[in-house]
């Protein structure tokens, strides 16, 4: 129930908002879930003195008491953050800063995205799961029981999965369970992990293995010898979201069962992948249509994403296109309907959201490794997929050198949308560089003429470009007082 009133006290606005029903943890549940003794242990044996608790809207019911547990526990002054910038996933370091915190506890499902501006430590919480059922079920997917199996798992369910794999073994002998990690650092099933070294980046404590070692999104496991990773199939224990879809669209060849432990039921989570990857092609091509790319800051804490940033600012450049960078926090349609000369947006953001449903959008929004799809020339589709931007920077495993700026030739097809002819090369980049306000160029080596599309020649051609400043020629007037009270009901307005 929301209530606004006017100046003099009469109810102006009565709204009622339905916001759902959220049960507040209780006793001894309290300190369990959230791990109040594990956490005033970090605190204290780091000597931190401010910090910030980070809850996701889920949790935020809980917040307030587990503060002054915590208060009580280590005498440090906490600040709650409930309204993340961007994904609740992600660690806020942003916000955190603006209170002067010496480091985030991070409260929730995560997806354990490597960042480095504060030290932090996971709470991810301990759903409930029938680890009985849970094993009948992976029993009824898998008969065979030398199946090659990767156990993957929600990070809420993490402290269980060591008991799961006692109720499969000895039975099991290549079933195979990932561990919690970020950036090299183990989480134990506390959340905790270690503190960052002196130039900021987070200290390993686990060395790898060649090519069996895996270490994808937070998890990390080691594969049987003589076997690659499309040997396995997969067995995820948690509910359907963001990070269940981020590990099919990754390791689509293998085979995916999972355990939703809120239904108690199991499925077969093979039918929509193949799908889900024609619909992200077609973004390819609607990126390799597009002139002008609207690059979409999703994230301000995982680290390395002013690198990507700046990566695909000099791919698009290369292929002939322009590009504007637009920070505007959680994104929504009518934010990004605003700006109608933007062809195509690639948002930079962390391997959960990164895979965003853009059907309702005006304009397709895809990863950068779609933009690098459609703007590299190196790279060609595979079938393979990319959700992590990190791994598509140089040293990453997944890395392809573009051409250089001053690469000889020039590429032509067809557009599999448009049907009209389009080309990636330096005349099409020279054409963008030479004549940044133009939509019509001359050709240097054939004489013809090339089309660029820009922000500025868009503006230019609608009837209201916004507001007229006329410099010089309005007056200058003194301050006046303004009206005070609600649109509805202004104070200087007669009464009815």
């Amino acid at each position: 129930m929301t209530s606004a009133f006017s100046a003099d006290g009469a109810q102006a606005i009565h709204q009622r908002l339905d916001v759902g029903t959220v049960r507040s943890t209780q006793g001894e549940r309290l300190e369990e879930f959230y791990q109040i003794k594990e956490t005033c242990d970090f605190i204290s044996s780091n000597n931190f003195h401010v910090v910030a608790l980070q809850f996701p809207d889920s949790l935020l019911v809980d917040s307030v008491p587990v503060a002054a547990k915590l208060e009580e526990g280590t005498g440090a002054k906490l600040y709650i953050l409930g309204d993340t910038s961007y994904g609740s996933c992600c660690v806020d370091g942003v916000a955190a800063e603006h209170v002067g915190a010496q480091c985030v506890v991070h409260y929730g499902s995560a997806c354990l995205s490597p960042s480095r501006r504060l030290p932090l430590m996971y709470v991810f919480g301990r759903r409930p799961i029938n680890l009985q059922k849970c094993a009948v079920t992976f029993r009824e997917f898998y008969p065979d029981r030398k199946s090659r199996v990767v156990v993957l798992y929600d990070v809420t369910y993490s402290y269980a999965v060591d008991d799961f794999l006692n109720l499969l073994q000895p039975e099991y002998e290549n079933v195979v369970a990932s561990a919690l990690h970020v950036d090299g650092v183990p989480c134990t099933s506390q959340g905790q992990i270690a503190g960052r070294g002196e130039d900021g980046r987070v200290e390993s404590q686990t060395s790898l293995c060649g090519d069996r070692f895996v270490s994808k999104f937070g998890r990390r496991f080691l594969l049987k010898e003589g076997c690659g990773i499309d040997d396995y199939s997969m067995f995820f224990i948690g509910k359907e979201g963001a990070t269940l879809t981020n590990f099919m669209m990754t390791w689509n060849k293998c085979s995916f069962c999972s355990f939703d432990p809120e239904t108690e039921a199991g499925r077969v989570e093979t039918a929509g992948v193949n799908k889900a990857l024609m619909k992200r092609y077609y973004l390819v091509e609607r990126a390799k249509d597009a002139a002008v790319v609207g690059i979409l800051v999703g994230t301000l804490g995982v680290a390395n994403y002013l690198a990507i940033i700046e990566q695909l600012k000099e791919l698009i450049r290369k292929a002939g296109k322009k590009s504007y960078m637009f920070a505007m926090g959680k994104l929504n349609v009518p934010k990004l309907a605003n700006f109608l000369e933007i062809d195509v947006y690639v948002l930079v953001a962390c391997p959960e959201n990164s895979l965003l449903d853009s059907s309702d959008f005006y304009r397709p929004v895809v990863t950068p490794f779609e933009m690098e799809l459609a703007c590299n020339k190196q790279r060609g589709w595979t079938g393979g997929y990319v959700t992590d931007f990190r791994d598509l920077l140089p040293g990453g495993c997944s890395y392809v050198e573009s051409d250089g700026a001053d690469a000889d030739g020039e590429e032509a097809d067809v557009s599999l949308i448009t049907g009209a002819l389009r080309s990636l090369g330096p005349t099409a980049r020279d054409a963008v560089d030479a004549t940044p306000h133009l939509s019509l160029v001359p050709k240097e080596q054939t004489g013809t003429l090339a089309h660029t599309h820009t922000a500025g020649s868009f503006l230019a051609s609608r009837t209201w470009q916004g507001l007229e400043l006329k410099l010089g020629e309005t007056g200058v007037s003194r301050a006046v007082e303004g009206r005070r009270g609600i649109a509805i009901a202004y104070e200087e307005e007669g009464q009815s």
